[in-house]
């Protein structure tokens, strides 16, 4: 059966709640200047989305508290947050920390999916699909030590979800960061808008999760997941960067003319509008597999994730250099475009890396 890659009237509902959100509360002078502030989230606007809009807990179930939508739902909400380069912890909360926990039996997922409380996942945020299981923190039952580097969103982080390796191997536990022995320590990030932080445990006290082949299978879903996400996050942020460009070559006159009418800049941005299309129908086919819960989901995020990855990067790119000086200076936000598409092409896998997994996965010789 050939999938619909459309969007229903549904999810183009829910595109305009968020956009009407983001575009009331979130426009490039507020994130600018939030980047330069101590408080680089926007944890009110975070729970604004969590709570009124919903977003928090968008593919879990009803009986666990979230709103029983799928993950075409949430691709909308990453497109809208790629678009406005939100500075709101919804990768590591909605997407990473919800969805490691879907299949098991911790409270903190209702909780996470009311927006009472916010949470990630405690790997580095170049962890990709595929990859082993971490062995840096070690687990007893009841608590863990050890360490994670580069974890997305944890200096806002309420509780962690964090994998570790217990006697009898992977387990995954529930962590607050405000129990002791829990250091979390931020680092400088490329990107503005999404900050990483190390995070440390020392004999920290630890609820369990899962363990065993659940919880492997519970990390490999939440970093399969929020690759596929952050495809949909990649495509939002290029249609704005192309909407931007094209918006502005039209209005900036050379010569007598709009800048945009010379075949050169044409032509550069007829490439970009197809490199875009492309984009979103990748995007979209991992959303809606994700959502059927289809086998070659594994082949659809691949797919998605190295192509979206670099069509961000040029339409970022081409944004700065076709905004001319204009384009370099810190008040206007395409450099906030720019280090976003820069940061996520190396988040959960790197486009040669999914290209990799994408080889093994058809069979294709070396």
């Amino acid at each position: 059966m050939t999938s619909d890659l459309l969007y229903s009237d549904v999810e183009e509902q829910l595109r305009a709640s968020v956009r009407g959100l983001l575009a009331d509360r979130c426009d490039a002078a507020a994130v600018l200047a939030r980047c330069e502030s101590d408080e680089p989230y926007d944890l009110p606007l975070w729970r604004a989305l969590a709570a009124e809009v919903g977003v928090a807990g968008l593919h879990v179930p009803e009986d666990r508290g979230g709103q029983g939508a799928s993950m075409r739902e949430i691709a909308v909400v990453a497109e809208e947050i790629g678009r406005g380069v939100a500075p709101v912890p919804f990768l590591g909360c909605a997407v990473l920390a919800a969805s490691a926990l879907l299949d098991t039996d911790a409270p903190e997922l209702a909780k996470l999916a009311a927006g009472e409380i916010t949470g990630t996942l405690a790997v580095p945020l170049t962890t990709a699909p595929g990859a082993p299981f971490p062995r840096d923190i070690l687990a007893d039952g009841s608590t863990v030590t050890g360490r994670s580097y580069a974890v997305v969103d944890a200096e806002v982080a309420d509780v962690l979800v964090v994998p570790a390796v217990g006697p009898d191997g992977p387990e995954l536990y529930c962590v607050d960061t405000a129990a002791a022995g829990v250091t979390v320590s931020r680092r400088v990030s490329l990107d503005l808008t999404r900050r990483v932080a190390d995070v440390s445990f020392a004999d920290a006290p630890a609820r369990p999760a899962a363990d065993g082949e659940r919880a492997r299978a519970a990390l490999e879903r939440a970093l399969r997941i929020g690759a596929g996400v952050l495809a949909s996050e990649q495509l939002g942020l290029a249609q704005w960067c192309l909407d931007e460009t094209v918006r502005y070559v039209r209005e900036r006159h050379q010569f007598g003319r709009p800048v945009g009418s010379f075949q050169a800049l044409k032509h550069r941005l007829a490439a970009l509008w197809l490199d875009v299309v492309s984009a979103r129908a990748a995007a979209r086919n991992a959303a809606d597999v994700l959502a059927a819960g289809g086998d070659d989901a594994p082949v659809a995020v691949a797919v998605a994730q190295s192509y979206c990855s670099s069509v961000a990067v040029r339409a970022a790119e081409e944004c700065v250099q076709l905004h001319g000086g204009i384009g370099m200076t810190w008040e206007h936000p395409a450099h906030l475009y720019l280090k976003r598409a820069k940061s996520s092409e190396l988040a959960l896998g790197t486009p040669g890396r999914h290209r990799a997994t994408l080889a093994t996965l058809i069979d294709l010789p070396a």
